[in-house]
């Protein structure tokens, strides 16, 4: 697409996607203008992890720099066994790691992250930031893409990037495929500062205890000042929540069948909240004419694969080089759905696979997940993740 072209891109979503893809445009000299529905641009939840495919994408957006300063290098992806406290395996994150995908692995608070994209692109003279700006549909003439605002302003681009996540108004449109899929499972997450955290639980990884139906999650964040705490179980949640305080007792009840170690942990967060896990199955519906999905609003996918947001930041990628690439804007989304297509729809349904047969297993199942993956190395966990690790957005 010829940067020559006045209008600007239209992008609906001020998260991490949708920053990522305007200081992506901004790259490849595009304009764009980002539309935020909050008041405020900022991002809420605490940790995320960051495979070396999100450094990959920090690099290529401009941003690897600053990302890399405020990242948690851990040493280890630790798996532990709920019921028996004792290790199954663990993966070796560091040296010969980092030869292999060129890259580290990392813990980042999302706030600090969002931060990051967000002072990259109010420093680009090519991004308008809006707030207040929520985009509820769009028109389109075949020449110009028109998004309709709830407060009822209108604004005209070349393209709309539908960035504005899993309840994407953008999606209604494009893909009209109804609500996201609720998966059963509920989320409680909270942040321990870390002389709170037991001692002999400090570790240097972003540890997994799996239990029949529940998992628990822990990593050091924010230049090791606090622990992020996410605990999980199957409660059969029959509908969509976000962000609701909850009580400790309320969380305590998935974990009464665990190892005591594991449920000390647990009483260590306070100010819980919960969010009721939500994806969707995979569809190639993600383009519309001038308007393509990007992030969660194209492929939702559960947590337990760690990455939403490394995925989102590979489409912005993606997206920006293709219309670099391309004068024809159809030829340039048609070429970033189909690269990302494949990709994103493996991940979406490998994270419910893992979610099944790594975190939450029980019985015969277990013992036979502990007996393969006590079986492998380091070595053979880093060729079955060289497909996911390796990747840029731009590759496979």
């Amino acid at each position: 697409m010829a940067p020559s072209d006045a209008r600007p891109v239209l992008i609906a979503g001020g998260g991490i996607g949708g920053l990522a893809a305007a200081l992506g445009l901004a790259q490849k000299g595009i304009r764009s203008v980002l539309l935020e529905k909050a008041a405020v641009l900022g991002e809420i939840g605490a940790g995320i992890q960051l495979g070396p495919n999100a450094f990959h994408a920090f690099d290529y957006l401009g941003v690897g720099e600053a990302a890399r300063s405020m990242a948690v290098y851990i040493d280890q992806l630790r798996l532990m066994d709920a019921l028996t406290a004792e290790e199954i395996t663990h993966i070796d994150l560091r040296e010969a790691f980092r030869a292999r995908f060129g890259n580290p692995y990392a813990v980042v608070h999302r706030g600090d992250l969002h931060g990051v994209f967000l002072r990259a692109c109010q420093a680009h003279e090519l991004i308008e930031l809006r707030v207040s700006s929520e985009v509820v549909g769009y028109e389109q003439d075949g020449a110009s893409v028109t998004a309709r605002l709830a407060n009822g302003e209108r604004i005209t681009g070349r393209l709309l990037i539908g960035a504005d996540g899993l309840w994407s108004n953008i999606r209604k449109q494009v893909t009209a495929d109804g609500p996201p899929r609720v998966s059963g499972h509920t989320t409680y997450r909270s942040v321990i500062p870390t002389e709170q955290m037991p001692k002999d639980l400090r570790w240097n990884a972003a540890t997994l205890w799996a239990g029949p139906k529940c998992h628990i999650v822990h990593y050091p964040l924010s230049g090791w000042k606090v622990f992020n705490l996410v605990v999980t179980y199957h409660n059969d949640a029959p509908e969509p929540v976000a962000g609701k305080p909850v009580s400790e007792d309320e969380v305590m009840k998935g974990f009464t069948h665990v190892h005591a170690r594991a449920r000390e942990i647990i009483r260590h967060g306070k100010n819980w909240k919960l969010w009721v896990l939500c994806d969707r199955d995979p569809t190639e519906r993600w383009i519309d004419g001038r308007v393509a999905l990007l992030g969660d609003a194209a492929h939702p996918m559960l947590q337990y694969f760690a990455q939403g947001a490394c995925q989102a930041m590979e489409d912005a990628v993606c997206l920006s080089h293709m219309l670099s690439q391309h004068e024809d804007y159809a030829t340039a989304l048609e070429n970033y759905r189909a690269q990302r297509f494949p990709r994103t729809a493996r991940v979406q349904l490998q994270s419910r696979a893992i979610g099944e047969h790594i975190y939450h297993p029980a019985g015969e199942h277990a013992r036979l997940r502990n007996a393969i993956m006590r079986a492998k190395t380091s070595e053979d966990y880093y060729g079955h993740l060289a497909w996911l690790y390796g990747g840029t957005g731009l590759a496979g």
